[in-house]
């Protein structure tokens, strides 16, 4: 079925336009990854943005302070570690300072950010490596702390719990290659586009497929995102004939789609986002100029407009509710990738009023968790918690993330030497576990020959 376009319809979100940020308000000068893996290639935060980064000697992203516009500094401390190409960032949903990644490297890491940028490049304080080919895909829950999932080309993903820097569990299921992840709105179901272009919903924490459909018939990426909070998801792919597509699902239901709609026979991986506190749907096609929005109501999708520009997009990302400027009736915010700038694109509704708009701005997910990890494993449920954007917006205080001891030794083993020094410490550090282990032992044997003399002594008697 084709998308309705009533032009008669009401609706408050039928003047949305988008607007470019000046260069000098841009970031440009950036060295984007030109690794060929489908990635959005950016995350962003009230604070920060991450980029995947052209780099050698392994894999490397970049974290960039908003306030930093203007030409980026050759010089800019890279997140470094990985062995090999980074192919996805994540923010934690409750942590502005907190950050993870995955890399062709078959690893991924947790980075604490410090808001003042330094010198030094930045290594990260968690490792978690048990996934056996490259991660394409790391997103963290929305509504539990310190829970993340990771999706891999071993055809797995995983849930960790990074505080503890532990695996909680795996989830199987694919035939191939994952390309697109998504958590619903209180975070206990995933969607999953996979490349035998299937459509899957996944109950992790059980690791049980509860829904699955054929997805799009084409060969190329297909990507997915939850709608909301509701049983929906949107899809985009193409058609065994090359044309670009974007279906809705009920997750209840995937035998057919609610709604089917071809868009045009481009080439390029269309990334969706969807804001559900205005239940618009944005489509940027990769090579494309323009991003499309549409208002989904009633099962209907309606045309609103779209933002163009004869620049081409490599990717794009959206910043969370809580970070928009609400005087400005700004109602998102998107980061677009073109090659060697990255540029805000601020979308508003027209107002005259300069008080607060309550009906553009509902009550947002905040930068609270709802839950604790071992809550959330432990099979408890919430939905996300929400702030009111009156007053505005204010950035948190850095929180501090501190892995366990045990995360902690583990970092100690994998940590990277970098010169003599730090070959020496280690040596000697290794050296002292190893006698104070040798003395446990001999301990322990000292208790078990005494055991057994006493054991003997019980028998003879």
């Amino acid at each position: 079925m084709p998308m309705s376009s009533r032009f008669v319809r009401a609706s408050k979100y039928r003047h949305v336009y988008g607007t470019a940020a000046r260069r000098e308000l841009s970031y440009d000068n950036v060295k984007v990854s030109g690794n060929a893996w489908d990635t959005n290639l950016i995350k962003v935060n009230p604070k920060f943005f991450s980029l995947n980064w052209n780099s050698s000697g392994g894999g490397a992203f970049a974290v960039i302070p908003l306030s930093m516009t203007g030409k980026i500094s050759d010089a800019l401390p890279l997140y470094r570690g990985h062995s090999a190409a980074v192919l996805d960032t994540d923010f934690s949903p409750f942590n502005d300072n907190l950050i993870a990644s995955g890399a062709e490297d078959s690893k991924v890491f947790l980075y604490t950010i410090p808001d003042e940028i330094g010198e030094v490049d930045i290594e990260p304080v968690v490792r978690l490596t048990s996934h056996g080919r490259k991660v394409g895909q790391v997103l963290f829950n929305p509504v539990a702390e310190n829970v993340l999932l990771s999706a891999s080309a071993d055809l797995t993903m995983k849930l960790w719990d990074v505080e503890k820097g532990v695996e909680k569990q795996e989830i199987t299921g694919h035939m191939e290659i994952i390309q697109s992840v998504a958590w619903n709105y209180n975070g206990t179901l995933v969607a999953t586009t996979c490349r035998d272009k299937k459509l899957r919903v996944f109950d992790v924490r059980s690791n049980k497929i509860v829904q699955t459909a054929d997805g799009h018939a084409g060969v190329k990426g297909s990507r997915v995102v939850w709608m909301g909070n509701s049983d929906r998801i949107a899809t985009t792919g193409f058609s065994k004939m090359s044309d670009r597509q974007v279906y809705v699902w009920d997750t209840t239901n995937l035998a057919t789609p609610l709604k089917t709609n071809n868009l045009d026979t481009s080439s390029g991986v269309i990334m969706p986002f969807y804001d559900g506190d205005s239940n618009m749907l944005y489509l940027a096609g990769k090579g494309d100029g323009n991003i499309r929005y549409y208002e989904y109501e009633n099962d209907e999708m309606f045309v609103l407009s779209e933002y163009s520009s004869n620049v081409p997009q490599r990717g794009l990302g959206f910043m969370p509710k809580r970070g928009l400027n609400v005087n400005d009736c700004e109602i998102a915010r998107a980061f677009k990738v073109s090659n060697g700038i990255v540029e805000p694109i601020s979308f508003t509704v027209p107002r005259k009023s300069d008080s607060f708009q309550g009906d553009l701005f509902p009550d947002c997910i905040g930068d609270e968790a709802a839950l604790t990890a071992d809550a959330w494993f432990g099979g408890e449920t919430a939905d996300p918690k929400l702030i009111s954007l009156e007053k505005g917006f204010t950035a948190s205080v850095k929180k501090e993330f501190v892995a366990s001891v045990a995360a902690q030794a583990a970092e100690d083993i994998v940590a990277p030497l970098k010169n003599d020094k730090d070959y020496q410490e280690a040596y000697h550090k290794l050296r002292q576990e190893n006698e104070d282990l040798k003395n446990q032992i001999a301990q322990k044997d000292v208790k078990i020959r005494l055991l057994e003399v006493q054991l003997e002594q019980l028998t003879s008697a």
